[in-house]
Parts: C-alpha cells; sequence; structure tokens
C-alpha cells in the first residue's frame, strides 16, 4: 500500500472535488472509490465524499495495492482500427464474447486487448479493463476502448450524455413498409426467462431510431441508431414492433437465414477525444457472411 498526502492551504469545497484538483492523475470516480472504501483520512479520521474541506486539513489517502489481474493475455487475432495513448477502437468479430465470464473464461476480446494493448483503464475493474461498452457475442463491429481511467470516465460520460453516435446495421425479417421509425419502450429482465429481456413498464429507458436501407421479398435492411445502451436494446425493440432480427437465435423465429447468429453490426461509432477533444469517427464493413447474403436476397428479389 501507498500513501497520497496533501496538506490544504486555501482549497474548500467537496473532498472529491477537491482531491480530483490535487491529484489529476487519478479520475474523480476513482477517488470517490477510495473514499467509498473508507481510504481517505483527513486529520486521522476517515471521511465520507460529502465532507467539506478545510484550511489546514491534513489529508492522506491509503492506495490500495492493484488488484492482480488473473485473466491471461492471448495472442488472439485482433483488429485495432485505431489506437493512441488514450483510447482503442476495436472492431470485434461476430461470435467473440467481450469480457470473461463463468461460461468464457478466456478467448474473449479482453484477453485479445490484453495482449495486443498493455495499457487499459481499471474502472470497470480486472474482469473487464478498459471496457466502456459492450456488444453481444454474435454482434460484430466497433467498440471504443479506454487506456486510461480518465479516458474511460469521458467516455462513459459521453454515452450517458447521449454525446457519442452509435449506428448499426441489422437484416430483419418482415418488409417494413414506412421509412423511418422510432421506438421508444422502455427494456427490463424478463419475468419468463432471466437470460432474456424485455420490453416491460418499469424497465429502463430505451430509444431506437431506425431508417429502411433495402427492402428484400421477406426482409428488410435497416440502419439503426441508440440514444440508449439497454441490453439486448435492438433485438428486443425489433422483435417488439414485430420485425425481429434474422438468425438471432433468441428473440427472433426458428426459420430464419443460416448465418452464425443475428445480422447485426456495429457499423459506425464516433466521439469526442478525451485528450484532444477532436471529433473522432470510425466505420467499419459489414463482415463476409452479412454481405453474401444480402447479394443472395438480391437475386431473389422480384422486380
Amino acid at each position: 500500500m501507498t500513501e497520497l498526502n496533501a496538506t490544504i492551504q486555501t482549497e474548500t469545497g467537496r473532498i472529491d472535488k477537491v482531491l480530483t484538483g490535487l491529484f489529476n492523475d487519478y479520475s474523480r470516480s476513482q477517488i470517490q472509490l477510495w473514499l467509498k472504501d473508507g481510504a481517505v483520512s483527513v486529520n486521522g479520521q476517515v471521511v465520507k465524499a460529502n465532507y467539506k474541506v478545510k484550511k489546514n486539513d491534513e489529508i492522506v489517502i491509503a492506495v490500495p495495492e492493484p488488484e492482480t489481474l488473473s485473466i491471461e493475455a492471448e495472442d488472439i487475432p485482433l483488429e485495432i482500427v485505431y489506437e493512441d495513448e488514450a483510447v482503442a477502437v476495436v472492431n470485434k468479430p461476430q461470435g467473440m464474447v467481450v469480457h470473461p465470464s463463468a461460461g468464457h473464461p478466456n478467448g474473449t476480446m479482453v484477453n485479445a486487448l490484453m495482449y495486443h494493448v498493455k495499457d487499459l483503464s481499471s474502472i470497470n475493474g480486472v474482469i473487464r479493463p478498459g471496457i466502456v461498452h459492450r456488444i453481444d457475442k454474435d454482434t460484430s463491429g466497433l467498440l471504443m476502448v479506454a487506456k486510461n481511467d480518465l479516458a474511460h470516465e469521458s467516455l462513459a460520460k459521453q454515452l450517458k450524455d447521449k454525446t457519442s453516435l452509435r449506428k448499426y446495421v441489422a437484416l430483419v425479417h418482415g418488409v417494413i413498409p414506412h421509412e423511418k421509425g422510432t421506438i421508444n419502450t422502455p427494456i427490463g429482465r424478463s419475468k419468463v426467462n432471466r437470460k432474456m429481456q424485455a420490453v416491460r413498464e418499469d424497465g429502463k429507458l430505451a430509444v431506437t431510431h431506425f431508417n429502411v436501407l433495402e427492402r428484400f421479398n421477406d426482409f428488410t435492411l435497416v440502419e439503426l441508431t441508440l440514444e440508449t445502451g439497454r441490453t439486448h436494446q435492438i433485438r428486443v425493440h425489433m422483435k417488439y414492433i414485430g420485425y425481429p432480427l434474422a438468425g438471432d437465435p433468441v428473440y427472433g423465429p426458428s426459420k430464419t437465414l443460416k448465418g452464425n447468429g443475428q445480422f447485426l453490426h456495429a457499423k459506425l461509432l464516433g466521439f469526442t477525444h478525451p485528450i484532444t477533444g477532436q471529433k473522432m469517427v470510425f466505420e467499419a464493413p459489414l463482415p463476409t457472411i452479412f454481405e453474401k447474403t444480402l447479394e443472395k436476397l438480391r437475386k431473389s428479389v422480384a422486380f
């Protein structure tokens, strides 16, 4: 364990805000976590985040040793679209789990990240280093990764404030007659199956916008923009309005197009760089199986 020390000269206000200014190598969320864990003392007494700092206060932070990461770095091929000292953007292939879990202890994107990207944020703990947001195992496409806690805090805030850009492309069952629409229905855990999500009145706010890109005999290609990021949001919302995703083994029909799971691809990702403030936008092409399926559908369209 190491200690951070400070003697307050003129600073006043909540201790979490004051410490964020004094120790700017650490994010405010990290400092708040130390306060919650009782690692911060003032004049020998442990204090909470709402403590008001006074002149001549002696502050000591007992910084715990970093938790040993038990996840192994694995030399798994990983398409890193962009990387600098603060962030990385990864094009996740279909079939890859984002982070380890009981059923997937290795072979995940995190295992690959730990091999290819040496520095990752710690805000989400040792199981999900660097992971700001996630997409399902059988969804392909772009994810942003934080390489330090300050970057993580900035990217997470952009997601929360709805200032980041996330656009998906999906192939759904049925022919959608209108050109665009918005689905604004809350989502929560299904009461019937705990592994599924469902539209529920007491769920969390979920908003999905969609535009029709192309129509086929029995399917529609749509572009979707997420305003919120609930678990399985697109899959649940499209099922709810009667156009479930093709290939979806959970929310779709049993008779569907052959593939490796749902035809859903995180195509476009945009955010403001945490350090430079630059607006950054990335785009990833559709996976080969997705493109080939569209080619087959185009050939079968009756003109």
